[in-house]
């Protein structure tokens, strides 16, 4: 037997069994309005092949509303269009498209995918090429449960898979050629103009996410989005509103903005003007501070809100994360980058991002403007420094913390001991430079320039030998930072991570940010005011006495669970539960012993009273 490329035979192609399971399941992995990207992506394409400046329009299908039908949502480009048999070939095929497919480009798969998926109804594509204009209607057929091209009867009794169209029903920005889909929906009587349920933004849904899938367009394109398409025609309420994508919304609200080149990325970051455009643009922009991934002019992993906030704060943005954006563009050098099929995710060979690398490396190059401007967020906060009381209390106990760090140094006469160790990361704003230079503030027991001391990511360290090398004590703060935060003195906002949380804590840059507003706090302090006659400074006296207490509790709470780091049972993952806001939080709920200390101490300031039984 002899292989098919050695003598007479031909290899038989791989073939597709059960298209419309696969295409089914694939949509499965789309976001709810992937469509839109899809559709938009193929239209900027259309445009830029035809080599004219050219328009895009997300509007409603007025023709067929106007005949008594409901409002379908449609898509019209002035790209070069297509003829009757190109739309067959192009749309009923699977892998098939108008641009060089490329594992980093288009490859045809994303409209099949995430608009016929959505849309078994049909989608209709009326396309003019040269003057001609034709229309085919990809379905879900209901009787096979597979997805194809209607067939259509035509006036001579003969069947085609596209039909001519006149030019009365042709949009009135496409000239000699271009395309405009219509979204049927699940239904024929479905309105597709409507946004899907639980999308943000329900009346700008379209100008909402394509603002903030796309980072910038082709100069010579102008994209507009329908709004106010339930009012009057005539109402100014009905609009098309221009779609810029963050970049130019970006640039005009900053008051700063900048790039830093990172080892295998590009920074970009924006200071954005503390003004009400924050929040009355967030309905078709995003308006407020995030984080996301640049690829190819589109934004990918776009983390907003709580996630985006915690995010911010892994990259040194520990107060006004509000106010400030970030952009990492990655670099190319020998990887692979590319999306998954469904366009929802970005991918570094096959892997997720490496934001944890990126942070760190922004950190340690964060720009002066940033840190400036962290640091004046975080001179506003009017909360009093505890952290050297705390120290004083605890220096006659801290051996019980195991909290002795040791630095390898061949003259030592310690063998480090990994369990032992507490990890300590660094805060841009901690007050010491780099040595590695370019960012602002030091690593605490860092050994050199570059070094991620107590950040995991060295593999090698598996391989030590039993015992370690032999070391020096480092004299390494074990104490986190602290920060009292509220929503008073920005910095914090309502709604955020810490809403009804103790505190949250940043193990990179080994910080604690303390919820002030936390209603555990406020209702200590309240009961403790209760219990004296009001006077002169007497609830700022109690408010300060008992977040003193209440953040001795967090802070050797930080430090005992960092202990149990690298122990067999306690991994990273073990750790960052461990020092999760609700673990935090649960670390304060027991109340009767800072109860005590607070009146203990307000005693000895105000008077025997508060040593005496509580009413």
């Amino acid at each position: 037997m002899s292989h098919a490329s050695h003598g007479g035979g031909k290899p038989l192609p791989m073939s597709v069994y059960n298209v419309a399971f696969l295409l089914d399941r694939l949509g499965q992995d789309c976001s709810p309005l992937q469509y839109l990207r899809e559709l938009t992506q193929n239209a900027i394409e259309a445009v830029t092949r035809s080599g004219m400046p050219g328009q895009i329009i997300w509007d409603v299908d007025w023709i067929s509303f106007d005949l008594g039908g409901p409002m379908k949502v449609c898509i019209v480009d002035t790209g070069d269009g297509m003829t009757g048999d190109e739309m067959i070939r192009f749309i009923n095929q699977l892998s098939s498209s108008g641009a060089e497919q490329s594992f980093t480009g288009n490859y045809g798969v994303g409209a099949k995918i995430a608009a016929a998926t959505k849309n078994p109804a049909g989608v209709i594509y009326q396309s003019w090429k040269n003057g001609d204009g034709y229309m085919i209607q990809l379905e879900k057929i209901p009787a096979t449960g597979e997805y194809g091209l209607r067939q259509w009867e035509l006036e001579d009794g003969n069947y085609s898979y596209y039909v001519p169209l006149e030019d009365t029903v042709k949009p009135q920005e496409i000239g000699t050629h271009g395309t405009k889909v219509i979204l049927l929906g699940a239904k024929p009587s479905d309105s597709t103009i409507s946004s899907p349920a639980d999308v943000p933004s329900p009346s700008k849904w379209i100008s909402k996410y394509l603002n903030t899938r796309y980072f910038q367009f082709p100069s010579g394109l102008t994209l507009k989005a329908r709004e106010g398409w339930d009012g009057p025609r005539t109402e100014p309420g009905n609009f098309l509103r221009q779609i810029t994508g963050q970049k130019a919304y970006l640039d005009q609200h900053a008051v700063d903005s900048g790039v830093v080149a990172l080892p295998a990325a590009r920074a970009h970051w924006w200071i954005l003007k503390d003004e009400p455009a924050m929040s009355n643009n967030s309905g078709f922009i995003e308006s407020v501070g995030h984080v996301a991934a640049l690829y190819q002019n589109e934004l990918y992993d776009r983390a907003t809100s709580r996630a985006g906030m915690a995010l911010l704060q892994n990259f040194g943005i520990l107060f006004g994360y509000r106010f400030v954006v970030i952009y990492l563009e990655p670099i190319v050098k020998g990887q692979l980058l590319t999306t998954n099929t469904a366009r929802t995710t970005l991918l570094l060979n096959g892997e997720k991002l490496p934001w944890e690398d990126w942070a760190y490396e922004f950190r340690e190059k964060m720009p002066k403007r940033l840190v400036e401007f962290v640091s004046e967020k975080a001179a506003a906060l009017t909360e009093k420094d505890h952290i050297n009381s705390i120290k004083e209390r605890l220096k006659n106990v801290l051996d019980l913390y195991k909290v002795s760090r040791y630095r390898p140094a061949p003259e030592g006469i310690y063998l480090s001991d990994e369990t032992s160790a507490v990890r300590i990361g660094r805060s841009p704003f901690s007050g010491r430079q780099s040595e590695g230079g370019g960012g602002s503030g030091g690593e605490v027991g860092a050994t050199s320039a570059g070094q991620r001391e107590g950040e995991v990511g060295n593999i090698y360290h598996l391989f030590e030998k039993k015992g370690g090398p032999t070391s020096d004590k480092s004299a390494a703060d074990p104490f986190p930072l602290v920060k009292w935060v509220s929503v008073e003195d920005g910095g914090r906002d309502a709604g955020d991570q810490l809403e009804d949380k103790a505190a949250t804590f940043i193990p990179n840059q080994n910080t604690l940010l303390v919820n002030a507003d936390f209603r555990v706090f406020k209702d200590m302090v309240a009961r403790l005011c209760k219990e004296k006659e009001a006077g002169p400074g007497l609830e700022d006296a109690v408010k300060e006495i008992v977040h003193q207490w209440f953040e001795q509790a967090l802070v050797e709470t930080v430090i005992g669970v960092q202990q149990l780091r690298g122990s067999k049972e306690w991994g990273p993952e073990e750790i960052v539960k461990a020092l999760s806001p609700e673990a935090l939080t649960s670390a304060v709920m027991q109340r009767y012993h800072v109860y005590i200390a607070c009146r203990r101490e307000l005693g000895a300031r105000f008077g025997k009273r508060f040593t005496q039984a509580a009413p």
